[in-house]
């Protein structure tokens, strides 16, 4: 358990770096957001991520409100202070059981409690969660408010735009207004419909098409609710676009696979300090890793997330073997590491 503890952007030299020309009068909580991912965002990614950015909202990994209640709860919920502002994202569908995992998430520290309505893999859908609840806008309705009821902290829903044969032009709009009666205010929508029969969880995020004027007119006609764009942004310019009418983005593997983007979100983002480069936060994330080496966590727990630092750099193809491959080994240091980042120095390598 830890303690609670309309922009414009042009594009810089550096890779994935985008430059704020005007700073908004106000911005919110989730004007820029990491995205749940299942297998990646746990507490170390999370923590490496924080080496970036101190002001984008993290959110967990999803856990079912069965885990929380019956399972090992410091190994699902524990985090360091230094990850927040931190979101914990539940999944399932009994409105009594996500009422007390939301006030445990509350007891345990994080910010706000999110309600996962857009996964769409196939184990979710056989626990009657996930994408599936697009289509009982009702139960998700009753489970927020159960939750609302619980805590003090915000819920908040992600969902998509529709699944299967719905109608996104209708289904989204019905979803988005029957759960917002609960109470609900901020919906983070996943521009995409959810395919539950005939496509994989990676299809789901990469065929059925992107659908951003929809969630625009949702956040038009509906300009009292904070709507979040997610789904399909690895740009400067896609980011750009969103932020002129979104209350907020969240990137999810761009932000994973190319880390150093999220060096200028501060900056540019909320107006606050420097750009932090790779080195920068590398430095940052050390004492950390240090930490948890001495607790017994393994470093390729650690490494795995920091793979996709230096692309196309010098010495890069180095560095991602030497965090990979030598991070393995058993009773792997920081010597790995930092025999890793100075590859990246090396001019005889290639990238």
């Amino acid at each position: 358990m830890a303690e609670r503890p309309s922009n414009k952007w042009v594009q810089t030299a550096a890779p994935n770096c985008l430059i704020l020309l005007e700073k908004p009068m106000e911005i919110n909580a989730h004007r820029f957001c990491i995205a749940p991912m299942m297998d990646w965002t746990d507490r170390h990614c999370r923590a490496f991520h924080r080496a970036f950015t101190k002001r984008a909202l993290l959110y967990t990994e999803m856990v079912t409100a069965d885990a929380v209640l019956n399972g090992d709860r410091a190994k699902l919920l524990d985090f360091d202070a230094e990850e927040q502002p931190l979101a914990l994202q539940l999944g399932g569908s009994d409105p009594k059981k996500l009422r007390d995992a939301a006030r445990i998430g509350e007891e345990w520290g994080y910010r706000e409690i999110n309600l996962n309505v857009g996964c769409p893999s196939e184990r979710v859908q056989s626990g009657s969660f996930g994408a599936c609840l697009m289509k009982e806008p009702d139960l998700v309705a009753e489970c927020v408010f159960a939750m609302q009821s619980a805590v003090a902290i915000p819920v908040t829903v992600k969902n998509r735009i529709g699944v299967d044969d719905q109608n996104p032009d209708d289904a989204l709009f019905t979803f988005v207004d029957r759960v917002a009666q609960s109470g609900c205010t901020t919906f983070i929508v996943h521009a995409r419909k959810a395919i539950l029969a005939g496509l994989s969880p990676k299809q789901n995020r990469e065929v059925p098409p992107l659908n951003y004027p929809l969630v625009r007119r949702l956040k038009e006609t509906r300009p009292n609710l904070e709507i979040i764009l997610n789904g399909g942004l690895v740009s400067a310019g896609m980011v750009h676009d969103a932020l002129t009418w979104a209350d907020g983005v969240m990137l999810g593997r761009a932000a994973y696979h190319d880390p150093a983007l999220l060096g200028c979100v501060d900056s540019e983002v909320y107006g606050e300090g420097a750009p932090v480069s790779a080195d920068e936060a590398l430095d940052s994330y050390e004492p950390y890793m240090a930490r948890k080496l001495e607790s017994g966590v393994p470093l390729i727990a650690m490494t795995r997330h920091m793979l996709g630092l230096y692309p196309g750099v010098r010495g890069a193809r180095a560095y991602r073997r030497i965090m990979s491959d030598e991070a393995r080994q058993s009773g792997g240091g920081l010597a790995i590491v930092r025999r890793a980042r100075a590859s990246i120095q090396a001019p005889s390598q290639p990238a």
